[in-house]
């Protein structure tokens, strides 16, 4: 014998109810946002590891390639410029551009800033400071990732 309507109860509980789906949906979101949450702090971290590099190891070399070549570190007012294009005045013994960048514009800090170039230098007095300003894009303050 047949009796439909007990198949149609198996049906209705093998089948997830409106109030189910939205309390999965819910989860889902708040894990989504611890997620993303947590990835911000990973990126941020990221960020001033990619600016220690830069200030520490990859402009280094080409410093030392010009100060090599043009007897000494660009000045404050060339900056890293002169690593891209010859300076006025010193293009005779300017062997660059020691830095490949597209278009000829220097690379910026992860917060889409200027580095900062001196020399001579305010914390490193026999050579150059190069620094970036850090996250709250602030000069002089405890974030600064520099080369001291």
């Amino acid at each position: 014998m047949h009796f439909p309507h007990r198949n149609s109860l198996r049906a209705a509980r093998r089948a997830f109810t409106l109030l189910e789906i939205l309390v999965v949906l819910a989860i889902i979101g708040l894990l989504v946002g611890l997620a993303v949450t947590k990835v911000g702090g990973i990126f941020g971290a990221k960020q001033e590891d990619i600016a220690r590099l830069f200030v520490n190891s990859s402009v280094k070399t080409p410093l030392t390639a010009y100060r090599i070549d043009m007897g000494g570190y660009p000045s404050t007012a060339e900056g890293l410029q002169a690593l891209v294009s010859a300076p006025q005045n010193k293009a005779d013994n300017w062997k660059g551009p020691y830095i490949e960048t597209p278009g000829g514009k220097l690379p910026m800090d992860p917060w889409q800033e200027a580095y900062v170039y001196r020399f001579p230098g305010v914390k490193n007095k026999d050579s150059y400071d190069l620094y970036s300003k850090g996250a709250d894009k602030t000069e002089g303050t405890p974030d600064d990732i520099g080369n001291w």
